[in-house]
Formats: C-alpha cells, sequence, structure tokens
C-alpha cells in the first residue's frame, strides 16, 4: 500500500472514530436529560403536592391563647408539612395591597378572620385525605370553617398520574432509539473493517482474539463520549442553577451521582453489546459475502 493510500485510510478511521463518538455522546447526552426528568419526576410530584393546602378560618372570638394552641396542634399532626397563622389585621393589609384601596376605613370595620395556612405532606395531598381531615378540624371550637381548591387538587393529581405514564412510555421508546441509533453505528464502524477480520480469522486467530481490539477500541470510544456526556449534562445543570434556581431541587447531588452511574452502565453495555454483535456476524460470513 503506496504512503498517499495509508494516508487516507487513517484520515478515514480518524473520521469514523470521530463519527462515532460524537454519535454515542449526543444520544447518551438526550438519555441523560430524559434520565434526569425521570430521577427526579418523584421529586417534582413531592414538590407539587407539598404546595397544596388549605387555610383554616378561625372564629371571631377565638382568643389568641387558643389560636397558638391550634396551631402548635397541627403543626404536630403527621398530616401537616407547615402552618402559617395570618391574623385579621395581616390579612386587612393584604387584600389591602391587592385591592389598591383601604376597604377597611370604608367599611369601619374589619371583616375579615384570622386563619392558618396548612401546607399538606404529599402522601395527604388528595381530596379524600383533605376531606377527612376537614371533618376531624370542623370539630374543633376554635374553626369557623375550611376552604379548598377541590377540583384544583384532583386536577392536579389526574396531571401528575398522567405525565407520569406518558414520560415512562417515552422513555422506553427513547431507549429503543438509542439502542438502535448506537448499534447503528458501531455496526458501520465495524463494517469498515470486515476485511480485516475475515483476514485475521484466516491467518488462525481465534474469534475472541479478533473480538478483543474492536471491543476495546469501541469500549474506549465509549468512554470518551461518556466523559463527553458528562460535561455537556454539567452545562446544562449549570444554566439551570444560574437561571432557574428555583429548580435546584432537580440536581442535588445524590440523583446526579445516580445518573452518571447510569449513564456508564448504560453506553458501556449498548457499545460492548454492539461491537461483539457485529464483529460476530462478519465472522460467521464467508469471504464472497464481504463484498455485498
Amino acid at each position: 500500500m503506496s504512503k498517499k493510500e495509508s494516508h487516507v485510510t487513517t484520515r478515514q478511521l480518524r473520521s469514523s472514530y470521530l463519527t462515532t463518538i460524537i454519535s454515542i455522546s449526543l444520544v447518551l447526552f438526550v438519555i441523560g436529560l430524559v434520565g434526569l426528568l425521570i430521577l427526579n419526576a418523584h421529586k417534582i410530584s413531592r414538590h407539587v403536592k407539598e404546595n397544596i393546602g388549605f387555610t383554616v378560618f378561625l372564629n371571631n372570638d377565638v382568643k389568641e391563647v387558643d389560636m397558638i394552641k391550634l396551631q402548635k396542634s397541627l403543626d404536630a399532626s403527621s398530616f401537616v408539612r407547615s402552618t402559617e397563622f395570618i391574623s385579621k389585621e395581616q390579612a386587612a393589609m393584604e387584600l389591602k395591597d391587592e385591592l389598591g384601596e383601604d376597604f377597611v376605613n370604608f367599611l369601619g370595620y374589619n371583616p375579615l378572620l384570622s386563619s392558618i395556612d396548612v401546607k399538606l405532606k404529599a402522601e395527604y395531598a388528595n381530596a379524600d385525605s383533605i376531606a377527612k381531615i376537614e371533618r376531624r378540624l370542623v370539630k374543633y371550637s376554635q374553626v369557623k370553617e375550611i376552604s379548598y381548591q377541590k377540583s384544583l387538587i384532583e386536577t392536579v393529581n389526574q396531571n401528575i398520574k398522567k405525565i407520569s405514564i406518558v414520560l415512562l412510555i417515552f422513555c422506553g421508546l427513547l431507549f429503543i432509539i438509542s439502542l438502535s441509533l448506537i448499534n447503528n453505528t458501531i455496526r458501520l464502524s465495524v463494517y469498515a473493517r470486515r476485511f480485516l477480520i475475515k483476514t485475521m480469522e484466516l491467518v488462525g486467530a481465534t474469534r475472541a482474539f479478533v473480538r478483543a481490539p474492536f471491543v476495546i477500541k469501541s469500549l474506549w470510544h465509549s468512554l470518551i463520549s461518556i466523559l463527553i456526556t458528562f460535561v455537556l449534562l454539567g452545562g446544562v445543570i449549570y444554566m439551570i442553577d444560574k437561571h432557574i434556581p428555583e429548580l435546584s431541587i432537580l440536581y442535588e447531588l445524590d440523583t446526579i451521582a445516580v445518573l452518571y452511574a447510569c449513564i456508564m452502565v448504560i453506553g458501556f453495555a449498548i457499545v460492548w453489546c454492539s461491537t461483539t454483535l457485529a464483529v460476530n456476524r462478519y465472522l460467521r460470513m464467508k469471504g464472497n459475502d464481504l463484498y455485498a
């Protein structure tokens, strides 16, 4: 083989390697983005549910000590995540800011009631649980009424279930597509060296010996792709942290560690299986079939 032909072959192999690495990196990056969302789906769902709650309106004649006693009782309850006491004066000031005028001076008295805003734990943030809690709380002498949006709670829970199902289906389809893309990329890379595979077999090399350099090379490419994926995902997480700090629940260290470990396992497993199958395919072929 002339130096020119050797140079062309080397350049083609490098181009093939680069294409393989980029393809695997992009596929793993997409898997990583979906994985980040899936691993945090429960946390996101819990975060949404824990912002669901109700308001306990208190009777006008309730003494301050009884209000404090009721709030402490709520804080000690198994279904409560947090409570916030809002006096009738504070409620009047907030409503005044919203309306833009002093309605207390206009009416001559403050018609609002003191209240306690209750945020529930996620497992109790559903219509049935809140209805049971309501029946329990209305028995307290301090309580005038319980207010909450039943339709909103039902809608939130239904949407969370629907999104979870759609996300699982999407993840399954994406994994199949990703598996196919990486497999085809590896097969094309091995196809370019099919004659070398057959030559090694003809000179007496065992199948394991023939497969070894291809598998090692592919795993090396996979490692580079995984590292590139880590950098890309790190960039995405940094941008989220910078521009949407409210979504800090998405990138807790334990979640990132699990995500990166999954990407490594998936990347190495798919590449190893695809390379092994591709090399075995050409090892089983007859010499004449290699030209097809």
